[in-house]
């Protein structure tokens, strides 16, 4: 997550810090899904993992929200043409991301 929020800089693009959130929120929804049930789906879906989640217990709209960032999984991963992103999208990723490592983090602390 440090490196998607402070890793800004000359040749750094912000499809890469917005890869670096999607893979943030993607790891810690899986060390939940370890937390609560010992495994965890092998996959980029966030979609999926939060389908997962969902047979433990409610996830708030806030966390489903981070389903937006599956894209940056797969389309910077594997390049290709797709339109750069802005600033205000690598913004929301960070959100995105940050909101569900902080659900997460409380999710284990409390279960």
């Amino acid at each position: 997550m440090r490196l998607a929020q402070h890793g800004k800089g000359e040749g750094i693009l912000l499809e890469d810090l917005c890869f670096e959130a999607q893979q943030t929120a993607a790891k810690a929804l899986k060390a939940l899904l370890i937390h609560l049930d010992g495994n965890f789906p092998k996959v980029h879906s966030i979609a999926l993992l939060l389908e997962r989640l969902e047979k433990h217990a409610p996830v708030p709209d806030p966390i489903k929200e981070a389903v937006d960032l599956t894209d940056y999984a797969v389309q910077f991963r594997y390049r290709g043409h797709y339109a750069p992103v802005t600033e205000e999208e690598y913004e929301r990723a960070i959100l995105l991301a940050s909101k569900v490592l902080d659900w997460v983090k409380n999710r284990i602390k409390t279960a």
